[in-house]
């Protein structure tokens, strides 16, 4: 008993001390007009209803005017509090509802409000989402500018591929019969499982799927797709398709150089890409690289809204997004979709495909679609879509997310679900024998069920998206337009993306590996060939085996340099392809000019450091013939390993063919066999290693008697010509090859 009353007077003393800390720290540091009601002066206790007003305080982003110092010292009070909290926790000093209330404020919170914030205290709401600590901004605020209102409907979409097997083919459903429409100033997700159709039926809805497979029809304005929509379509890829060694502000300024009308001045279209870094939060990064697998840069949530920048900028009146908040926090993720709700403000369109998104993540969508095995689920308000599936039979057990229950339902998965009666009875008479261990239904009969409900209620509903839009004809007129509508000129696009393509691979060219490795191979030709004699028979023999490496070298270098080129670059150019930022013509022009300034300073280089160690003609007109002839074999053999990557667009296939073709070159190059056989000796004409061996001769030994073994004294035009007709007859067969190509594997 006395033990007892020992610890109830210790609770008390501690309980003062804590009142009294309490008063202290919520005493106003101005004057006695800023406390909050509720506290006392004089008696340094918090009534209730102060109690209840700190519950509910303000978010920490509201604070104002207190600096990063004050949010420490409340931080650290806080804390201190805390722990003397969890020290009465056995006494009785503190009333219930004083010590119910203070212990939740403070240990969900994890600080305290200043009494003045207190006053002008309001709940929480998702709309005071906190500063962006990764961007270092506020909430971003859109322009509302004017754009093109455009109506989404899709009727009875389906598509189907068919998958060749050994022997035979088979034809799968990868969506059947998805009806439903989007309206400006709507955010619509699509959910559904993987492998439900979220990506298909998103790419046949922005015009990126339109193969004769899809069935259905899909309108805009109540008019069907045309190319005029492709500058008023952004689609926000699932993969973040970036230029690592572009900034992030280079990035956005190339996107609206390129896209942007042709009305705008080259000031105004900056000027905007400045704006959106500033609306989405990017600012503090704006000039930081990309980044990639092998380059740091920008984080997850700051690449993936440079992709959103990338399709806002051209203030789009229908913006489809891929997954846009797949591998990012939930606070980033929240930020991200309350972007594309400020963006739906303006009065756009927007849909995304959503993977089990959070609760408050869940209810900032104004409509939803859910899939399951290519059928619809749900068409509908996101508000009302827990009551649909209760009005079914289907309801939650227990407390839980809204995305997990939906995405339970189109798995077929009902644990913790309610089993509808009409789903029971219907196993029961036929009997399944593969009902789970819970006693609950097989997946596959809950699908069924599911897609004959939805049937059901929307046969019901089927006449309001059948009715026609009442709409003026001139957005009618504006979608119906043909005609593709460029953001520059073709000159325009070509010296923008010479520049681009400089600024992206100059980090390569420049590497100290590959700096290392020609200057290395180089010292190393100059040492065993040093001072040859060129005057003797012998010592000729002995150079042109160099001529002939330096011939091979240069040829084998470039084709397996250039292999690579567009298959590394496919999704990007699939990418900015379906969005009409340029002319592939434009592309490929600027693409295999910009190579050749960062290709010819290395050879520069090599051909400096071999010809004189090695004792070569030492005249100006022989040195620079022969650094025009590598330059020759440098372009023509580029040509190859271009035609080859952009014609097979695999880089095991594409490699192979080049190993095998640069060493038939080689072989057939003139210096290892003279006497070709006649019916195979044509290969030598295709060969570039063979007329720049051939120049190579010619420039150094043409004028000296007597002349070496093989060489017919010529000015050497027809080996020049040759070369030439590779540099372009391999560059077109490039070109046509990508003309070929599919924008979507």
């Amino acid at each position: 008993m006395e033990k007892s009353s020992n610890s109830t007077t210790l609770g008390r003393t501690k309980s003062d001390q804590l009142l009294e800390t309490l008063a202290a720290v919520f005493k106003s540091p101005t004057s006695q007009s800023d406390l909050a009601p509720g506290t006392s002066d004089s008696g340094g206790t918090l009534s209730r209803k102060s109690s209840r007003r700190l519950v509910v305080g303000a978010s920490p982003a509201r604070s104002s005017g207190g600096g990063s110092r004050n949010a420490h010292i409340r931080k650290a009070r806080s804390a201190q509090m805390k722990l003397d909290l969890e020290e009465l926790s056995s006494g009785a000093a503190l009333s219930r509802a004083s010590s119910a209330s203070l212990g939740f404020s403070f240990s969900f919170t994890g600080f305290t409000v200043p009494p003045d914030e207190i006053a002008g205290s309001k709940l929480f709401s998702d709309d005071d989402i906190p500063e962006d600590i990764e961007a270092g901004i506020c909430r971003p605020k859109f322009q509302a500018e004017p754009t093109l209102p455009i109506y989404l409907k899709f009727r009875e979409v389906s598509y189907k591929v068919v998958i060749k097997g050994m022997t035979s083919s088979e034809e799968r459903d990868i969506l059947n019969g998805i009806s439903g429409d989007v309206s400006p100033g709507e955010v619509v997700a699509l959910m559904g499982p993987s492998g439900s159709g979220k990506t298909t039926l998103l790419n046949i809805l922005g015009g990126r799927l339109t193969h004769s497979a899809v069935a259905g029809s899909v309108t805009y304005n109540d008019q069907p797709y045309s190319k005029f929509l492709k500058s008023r379509i952004g689609f926000v890829t699932q993969d973040d398709v970036l230029f690592p060694h572009l900034t992030v502000k280079e990035t956005l300024t190339y996107a609206a150089l390129l896209r942007l009308p042709l009305t705008l001045t080259k000031q105004q279209k900056e000027k905007r890409a400045l704006d959106v870094i500033y609306e989405l939060g990017l600012d503090r990064c704006q000039d930081t690289m990309i980044g990639g697998s092998f380059v740091r840069g920008v984080s997850g949530g700051e690449r993936k809204r440079v992709c959103i920048g990338n399709e806002i900028i051209i203030n789009p009146s229908l913006l489809f997004l891929d997954e846009p908040t797949s591998g990012l926090d939930s606070t980033t993720a929240l930020r991200t979709v309350q972007t594309l709700q400020d963006i739906a403000e303006a009065g756009k369109t927007v849909l995304t495909t959503i993977h089990q998104p959070s609760s408050r993540l869940f209810h900032k969508f104004d409509k939803l679609i859910v899939l399951g095995k290519g059928n619809l689920l749900y068409f509908g308000k996101a508000s009302e879509a827990t009551d649909y599936f209760s009005s079914i039979g289907c309801s939650p057990l227990i407390a839980m997310n809204p995305a997990e229950f939906l995405l339970d339902l189109a798995n077929g998965n009902l644990n913790d679900i309610s089993v509808p009666p009409e789903l029971e009875d219907r196993v029961q008479m036929e009997n399944y024998e593969t009902e789970t261990r819970n006693g609950k239904p097989p997946p596959q009969v809950v699908h069924e069920y599911l897609v004959e409900a939805y049937e059901l209620r929307f046969s019901e509903n089927e006449n309001k998206l059948m009715d026609p839009l009442h709409l003026d004809e001139e957005p009618k007129l504006k979608v119906l337009s043909s005609k593709r509508q460029w953001g520059a000129s073709w000159w325009q696009q070509y010296c923008i993306l010479f520049i681009r393509g400089i600024k992206e691979r100059r980090h390569d060219y420049f590497s100290w590996l590959r700096i290392t490795q020609v200057l290395s191979t180089a010292i190393i030709l100059g040492l065993l060939w040093w001072q040859s004699d060129s005057k003797t028979s012998r010592g000729r023999q002995d150079q042109a085996g160099l001529l002939f490496f330096i011939a091979v070298f240069w040829g084998f270098f470039p084709v397996f340099t250039a292999i690579f080129t567009f298959p590394q670059e496919r999704a990007m150019l699939s990418k900015e392809r379906a969005a009409d930022m340029y002319r592939l013509s434009a592309y490929f022009l600027a693409r295999t000019t910009s190579d050749l300034p960062l290709d010819l300073i290395l050879p520069v280089l090599f051909i400096l450091v071999v010809y004189f160690m090695a004792g070569l003609r030492l005249s100006a007109g022989p040195f620079f013939l022969s650094m025009l002839t590598v330059f020759l074999c440098i372009v023509a053999a580029q040509g190859l390993g271009l035609a080859i990557g952009a014609t097979l667009m695999d880089l095991k296939r594409a490699t192979t063919l080049a190993s095998v073709t640069v060493m038939t070159f080689m072989l057939a190059g003139g210096f290892f066999v003279e006497r070709v056989p006649v019916f195979i000796s044509w290969i030598r004409y295709l060969s570039f290693n063979y007329h720049t061996y051939k120049l190579l001769l010619k420039v150094q030994y043409q004028d000296m008697v007597p002349p070496l073994k093989g060489i017919q004294t010529d000015n050497g035009s027809r080996e020049v010509g040759a070369l030439v007709a590779m540099i372009f007859g391999y560059r077109l067969l490039a070109y046509l090859s990508l003309r070929r190509m599919k924008l979507h594997s």
